[in-house]
C-alpha cells in the first residue's frame, strides 16, 4: 500500500531534524518505485522525501545516494551545468531500508515537444548530457555501480534480444534487423562512459533556457553513451535533434562516435525488448498486450521506410 502524503511529511520531519512541515504535496507524475511527496516547511522551503516501495528500489536508492556525494563535487567544481539531488537526512523504514530526503531542485520537467532548433534549450540539454559523459568514469566506480567495456555492453543486448525471441512475441522482422546490428563489429566501436541510464523529460528539469537538474541516478553506470541519447532522438521534434546532437558533440573531448546515432535508435527501439521482458517476468499481462502492440507498430513503421529504399535498388 502507498505510502500517504501526511505519512511521507512525518518521514521527511524524522529524517531533517527541525523541519516544520506546513503542507505536503504529491508530485506530478510519482513514477512506481518510490512513494514521493514535496513537503512545504514553515519557511515555504521545499523537501522531496523519497521512499522506496520494494527491496530492489531500496538497493538502488542507496546506490544512487553514494554517487550523488561524488556527483556533487563535480558540480560544485563546474563540470556539470546543473544541480543533482543533495540528501540531507534519512529516516529508517519500518519494513527495512530507509528513506531519503533533500532539497528541490527549482524547474519544471522539459516538455519535449517545445524543443526547436537553434542555441537555446535544445542545445542546453545536448550539453547536460555531453558534461555527464565527459566525468570520470571513477565517479560510478567508486560507488559501486555496474562498469562494462564495449563488447561486455554489446554481449548484454544481444542476450535480452535472445531473451526476448524465446517469448515468440517479437516480429520475426524485427528481430533480424537487431541482429544484424548487433553482429556488426564496427557499430560497437566506441568508449564506454558515465550514463544516467534512465533519462527521459521527468528526470530532466528546466528554467528558462537551461537545465537546472537532473533526478534519479539510481540507474547510472559506465556503459554506451548513446543509451542517454536514444529517448530524445527518438521523441523530439526532427528539426531540434540537429541542435542537441551538435551542441553534444561540441562539449565531448572524444573524437567523434560515428555509430553514436545508429546505436541511439536501436537502444530505442530495444526499450519495448526491455518493457516486453519486464511483463513477462512480472506476469504483467497488460504490460505484455502493451509491448506487443508497440512492437508490432514498430514493426510497420521499420516495412513503411525501407519500402523507397527497396523500390530504388
Amino acid at each position: 500500500m502507498a505510502r500517504s502524503p501526511l505519512a511521507l511529511a512525518a518521514l521527511a520531519t524524522v529524517a531533517v531534524p527541525g523541519l516544520d512541515a506546513y503542507d505536503v504535496r504529491r508530485p506530478d507524475h510519482p513514477g512506481t518505485d518510490f512513494d514521493i511527496a514535496v513537503v512545504i516547511d514553515a519557511n515555504r522551503d521545499r523537501w522531496v522525501v523519497r521512499a522506496p516501495v520494494h527491496a530492489t528500489a531500496g538497493a538502488a536508492l542507496e546506490a544512487e545516494v553514494a554517487l550523488l556525494e561524488g556527483l556533487s563535487s563535480h558540480v560544485d567544481a563546474g563540470d556539470l551545468p546543473f544541480a543533482v539531488p543533495r540528501p540531507a537526512g534519512f529516516a529508517h523504514l519500518p519494513e527495512g531500508g530507509r528513506a531519503a530526503v533533500h532539497p528541490e531542485i527549482p524547474g519544471r520537467p522539459l516538455l519535449i515537444d517545445l524543443l526547436g532548433p537553434g542555441p537555446g534549450l535544445a542545445a542546453a540539454v545536448g550539453r547536460a548530457i555531453a558534461a555527464i559523459h565527459e566525468l570520470p568514469t571513477s565517479v560510478v566506480e567508486d560507488a559501486g555501480l555496474p562498469v562494462y567495456d564495449a563488447e561486455a555492453y554489446r554481449a548484454r543486448r544481444q542476450a535480452e534480444v535472445d531473451e526476448a525471441a524465446r517469448t515468440g512475441k517479437v516480429p520475426v522482422a524485427l528481430l533480424r534487423r537487431w541482429e544484424e546490428k548487433l553482429e556488426d563489429v564496427a557499430m560497437w566501436r566506441f568508449r564506454p562512459t558515465v550514463v544516467h541510464g534512465d533519462l527521459t523529460n521527468e528526470r530532466l528539469l528546466v528554467a528558462g533556457q537551461a537545465v537546472s537538474g537532473i533526478l534519479h541516478w539510481g540507474d547510472a553506470s559506465v556503459a554506451d553513451p548513446a543509451d542517454d541519447l536514444s529517448w530524445l532522438l527518438v521523441a523530439a521534434p526532427a528539426d531540434a535533434t540537429d541542435a542537441i546532437l551538435e551542441a553534444y558533440q561540441l562539449r565531448r573531448t572524444e573524437l567523434t562516435d560515428p555509430h553514436l546515432v545508429d546505436r541511439a535508435m536501436l537502444a530505442g527501439e530495444l526499450a519495448l525488448v526491455r518493457w516486453l521482458l519486464y511483463g513477462v517476468r512480472s506476469g504483467n499481462a497488460e504490460v505484455v498486450d502493451d509491448a506487443v502492440e508497440m512492437l508490432a507498430d514498430l514493426e510497420e513503421h521499420t516495412l513503411l521506410a525501407e519500402q523507397p529504399a527497396a523500390a530504388m535498388a
